[in-house]
């Protein structure tokens, strides 16, 4: 029986080939389907292909019973439910490569565009005028560009700028200064890329991190007469913040192709005479249609044969039986890269992997993906995955080292994580998987402890003096959050110590600043596990 694969977005039918002409695939155009035939259709497929237009919602997928595979012609996953997806067990995958040079180059158009006044100078040409002193531009060379989040795209930006004869410097939390001295690069800390950049391009995911990133606080760090450009994801911009700045004249211009609701419902910064809009074409050429169709067409195919496939975002490319013998092992490798990468704060250097106990080799080669994978995920702006995470690495100049050990401390077996980073600081974590009770993190760096995964945790650092874990609690209190479960470890009396806060809520930044304000603390953070 022919795999059923359903096409719900336009795509090139050129890059949909690959599928239209395999004999053991049945390729449906949703558009042409009859709406009293589409349950039927939606029941029995097994892959369902979409851009961004179509909404992959729970409720979609519970009309989709035998789905096995989601293919996002783009890089972008925002219109789907990965969650679901991942807990129904199917496979999402993206094109992550098809779409890069159409992007950069887009950036570039916007940022000409903006600089030289194009879309309105046209328009008065077009409406009979021609007042050319209303369109005095600047030129790009001798400017500074800050790209924040050098990725694929943000590096394809730089090669570009660079022809312009612009100066380039970048914030990437991932960056390290020997790769970036390889791109020819000024690495420099987001502060310091407002204060000095002439233009500011964004290349960097959306997150709850990135959400609202370019807000007024932000914008007012910024150069006076600063110009702002977008083509990476709506939502990373404060559109509220960035249409004060304009009215202000504090940003000169902006060029925006994304938004935070797509089509745009602002009329007033988008009708704004300094911002340049587009609807969201950073992939709208021919060739990036026709990559990415192919890309996502060739991986749907390749899931559906049972093959090995690179481009999941949810789910790694392991045999079956690894995969459920390993479940929890993995689920441990990716929680404590997550953690390390969070804690360290700066772009690593080395990581080290230590696997102690009953560990296989194959399992070891596994689990080290699993955590680079996790580690790498924390801050790049591509979809980390089993099989590209070892070349993501080596391409970020990250060594990676891995040794086992006969000391398992106990515990049936055990792995430990060193991760170093430029300015010398490290950290370290080991954990283990208790059976019945899953992945626990048994210590940091020399503190001992007990510590299951949780939606939100709080570490702090402190000084262990009488009366400290009250006050926190109290300050927790004061501000409405409900502690679920804590833990404290110290490495002598009197001495530095840490604590673990599980809390019931999302603590915002006001709880964060508050309890840094007490004299014993000396750092808080929010740890994301999930």
């Amino acid at each position: 029986m022919a795999h059923r694969v359903v096409i719900a977005d336009p795509l090139s039918e050129e890059g949909l080939s690959p599928l239209i002409e395999a004999r053991d695939v049945e390729v449906i155009i949703l558009d042409e389907v009859q709406p009293e035939a589409m349950s039927a259709v939606l029941a029995e497929a097994r892959a369902l292909i979409v851009r961004s237009r179509t909404k992959v919602t729970k409720d979609l997928l519970q009309k989709m019973p035998r789905l096995q595979v989601i293919g996002r012609a783009g890089v972008g996953i925002d219109n789907i439910d990965v969650e679901q997806a991942t807990a129904r067990g199917i496979i999402v995958l993206n094109a992550p490569d098809g779409n890069t040079i159409a992007a950069s180059e887009h950036t570039m158009a916007m940022m000409l565009a903006l600089i030289r006044h194009i879309p309105f100078a046209h328009q008065t040409v077009k409406s009979g005028g021609w007042q050319r002193e209303h369109f005095i531009g600047i030129q790009l060379a001798g400017k500074t560009l800050g790209i924040v989040g050098l990725g694929r795209i943000g590096q394809e930006v730089a090669k570009r700028a660079r022809a312009f004869e612009m100066q380039i410097i970048a914030y990437d939390p991932f960056l390290t200064e020997e790769r970036a001295r390889a791109l020819h690069i000024e690495k420099v800390s987001l502060s310091g890329l407002y204060a000095r950049a002439d233009l500011i391009t964004l290349h960097t995911p959306l997150t709850a991190e990135t959400r609202g990133l370019i807000n007024r606080h932000a914008l007012m760090q910024m150069k006076d007469g600063v110009r702002i450009i977008n083509c990476a994801r709506g939502g990373i911009i404060d559109e509220e913040a960035l249409l004060e700045a304009l009215e202000s004249g504090k940003v000169a211009g902006a060029a925006l192709d994304v938004f935070s609701e797509e089509p745009p419902q602002n009329r007033a910064l988008i009708e704004h005479p300094r911002l340049v809009v587009t609807p969201h074409l950073g992939a709208s050429t021919v060739e990036a249609q026709t990559l990415v169709a192919r890309d996502v067409a060739l991986e749907v195919l390749h899931v559906l044969r049972d093959e090995p496939f690179q481009n999941s975002v949810n789910f790694p490319s392991l045999p079956k039986d690894m995969l459920e013998r390993l479940k929890d092992d993995l689920a441990l490798a990716e929680w404590l890269g997550r953690l390390a990468a969070q804690l360290a704060r700066s772009a690593p250097k080395e990581l080290s992997i230590q696997y102690a106990g009953a560990y296989r080799r194959e399992d070891q080669a596994a689990l080290s993906r699993a955590l680079v994978m996790s580690v790498l995920r924390e801050q790049l702006d591509v979809h980390v995955n089993f099989v590209n995470a070892f070349y993501l690495a080596k391409e970020r100049a990250l060594t990676i080292q891995e040794e086992t050990s006969s000391k398992s401390e106990g515990f049936e077996r055990k792995i430990t994580v060193r991760l170093s980073c430029e300015e010398g600081a490290s950290i370290t974590l080991s954990g283990t998987v208790l059976n019945g009770l899953g992945p626990r993190l048994v210590r940091i760096d020399d503190n001992i402890v007990d510590w299951a995964p949780t939606p939100y945790t709080l570490y702090v650092h402190h000084h262990d003096r009488p009366g400290v874990i009250g006050r926190v609690g109290t300050m927790l209190g004061e501000h409405g959050i409900n502690i679920a479960t804590m833990q404290v470890g110290r490495r002598g009396e009197g001495g530095a110590a840490i604590m673990l806060i599980a809390v019931d809520e999302r603590p915002g930044e006001d709880v964060l600043s508050a309890l840094t304000t007490l004299p014993e603390i000396e750092h808080v953070q929010l740890l994301k596990e999930k």
